[in-house]
């Protein structure tokens, strides 16, 4: 590399569960807003597959997390915040646009060639907070799509429509995942380092080219695939999809966690002088985990434990580079997940023999791809030195769909009436201002599920069953879980309490039907 409200209000729902009423409100919490001050900056670091249990703030013992522990020193750690989906792209979908994305086709696990899911010119936390005077700018993991589908994406050439269509000034991005071709950065809407003598082609279909592949050429791989991950040999690693050609282009695994955090730090470097948005989208701790040498064997976790080691450190480095540049007061910093954990997710890399006795999703039961809670409550910190306390814990139930509109409120920019369909200003429980939390929120995983206050529902769903490949579970055919008592989700209520599962179905059939639910 050469580089180092709307008018929309859904009626108050209520009804009795075990002798209390629940009371479903639409209404808005009276924020802190940055009205006539100084805006603040935005720091948003997403992470890929982290747990709720992989942090030692929430209390890791075997893997430790110095800089995200430092993030809950200085701020507030949530303790049942949600990301809006137990995988990825849907997660991603649902933050940046305040919708949830099981309304919206085209939002799954995306390849690595698909089109944009977020359309153009949609409302966007960046878009909203580009409007609001920042500049805004995206580094890391993207997986939400590139280009307008109506033809195969020439990655040779410009590609786009991309993160600056739907408000982003500046992008250097893993285009989809790092266990996907291609295998490259895009820096705005160009592949780098890019030879145009040595074109580059994707399929996700049919083989090209004249790379191996690891399922024809197993003895070429360093790192073993034990399930889908069979194609085109890049960096002695098999992926997902074929790639021929951009050799030169190419990453290296080992030095991801070291380019990204780079490019996040200049991000702040260059754009210290205005109020800025960075959405730091780490690869870490996604496969395929390969951590650089110099973290390799230091979680005692094996490579699973070492990639979170890595992920602390890039934290440490945007912390770091704050407090350099003295913008820490004024910035706010959110730190969270895009799904709950998993373990074998398509490399043989040890990450179940090696873990030591270290518990991903610490009494959570489930992980990635599952509608139990692991799935879904992730770790979230937020740090805002002066306007957030330290050392403080929330427990209110948090969303990240949440995030477009409390962050609107936060900078007096108002939704127009189709934006965010499904995000709530909610910035006093951001902000640590506030224990009242969400009403209701759904989960998406093999299904959806409903949490209202310490009920949790998931319906009946076909085909549930338990994921060996992925050592998550994904779910029993109709539950209802009373977390306040049994946060591990062990015990099956939907018989003692059928009118409770009754009521909580009627709710989440309403908020599918209603289309929205601000």
């Amino acid at each position: 590399m050469k580089l180092l409200q709307s008018k929309h209000v859904i009626p108050a729902i209520s009804f009795i569960i075990a002798g209390c009423t629940i009371l479903v409100l639409s209404g808005i919490l009276s924020p802190v807003r940055a009205a006539d001050a100084e805006k603040p900056n935005i720091v948003l670091i997403y992470t890929d597959d982290l747990g709720y249990g992989d942090v030692s703030c929430n209390g890791a013992t075997k893997v430790q997390t110095p800089n995200i522990d430092r993030l809950a020193a200085e701020g507030l750690n949530f303790t049942d915040a949600h990301c809006a989906a137990a995988t990825c792209t849907p997660s991603r979908y649902a933050m940046l646009t305040g919708e949830y994305a099981w309304r919206m086709k085209g939002t799954g696990i995306l390849p690595g060639d698909a089109k944009m899911a977020i359309a153009p010119g949609r409302t966007t936390i960046p878009s909203m907070l580009k409007n609001a005077g920042y500049t805004t700018g995206v580094v890391g993991k993207w997986h939400l799509g590139l280009g307008d589908g109506s033809k195969p994406i020439d990655w040779n050439a410009e590609v786009k429509p991309g993160p600056r269509e739907i408000g982003f000034d500046y992008s250097f991005l893993v285009p989809a995942t790092g266990d996907r071709v291609p295998c490259v950065y895009l820096e705005n809407y160009r592949v780098v380092d890019l030879d145009p003598s040595d074109p580059i082609q994707v399929s996700y279909g049919k083989k090209i080219g004249d790379d191996p592949t690891g399922r024809e050429h197993p003895e070429l791989l360093k790192m073993k695939f034990s399930h889908g991950h069979d194609c085109t040999i890049v960096n002695g690693i098999s992926r997902i999809g074929y790639m021929s050609g951009g050799n030169s282009a190419r990453w290296v695994d080992e030095d991801m966690a070291d380019v990204l955090s780079h490019k996040a730090v200049t991000f702040i470097d260059e754009n210290r002088e205005k109020p800025f948005f960075l959405y730091f989208s780490t690869h870490d701790i996604h496969v395929p985990r390969v951590p650089n040498s110099r973290f390799v064997g230091k979680s005692g976790c094996g490579t699973r434990g070492d990639a979170i080691v890595q992920l602390d450190w890039c934290v440490g480095q945007v912390l770091d580079k704050l407090d350099e540049l003295g913008l820490k007061d004024n910035t706010l910093v959110i730190f969270s997940s895009d799904n709950g954990p998993v373990y074998d997710d398509g490399y043989e890399d040890g990450a179940v023999e090696d873990r030591n006795g270290h518990d991903a999703a610490g009494p959570l039961r489930g992980g990635k791809y599952s509608r139990f809670e692991g799935g879904t409550r992730v770790p979230m910190l937020v740090r805002w030195p002066g306007k957030v306390e330290p050392k403080t814990t929330s427990d209110a139930l948090f969303s990240q769909v949440d995030l477009l509109a409390s962050l609107a409120s936060l900078v007096d920019e108002k939704l127009d009436e189709e934006a965010g369909p499904d995000s709530f200003d909610t910035l006093d429980v951001l902000l640590g201002k506030s224990d009242s939390g969400r009403e209701y929120l759904v989960e998406q995983g093999n299904g959806l599920s409903l949490r209202m206050g310490e009920w949790k529902y998931m319906p009946e769903t076909k085909g549930a069953k338990i994921n060996k490949n992925t050592a998550t579970e994904l779910g029993p055919e109709g539950s209802l879980f009373n977390l306040k008592d049994d946060i591990g989700e062990k015990e099956n209520l939907i018989d003692q309490q059928p009118e409770i599962a009754k009521k909580m179905d009627g709710v989440l059939k309403k908020i599918q039907e209603d289309g929205r639910s601000r």
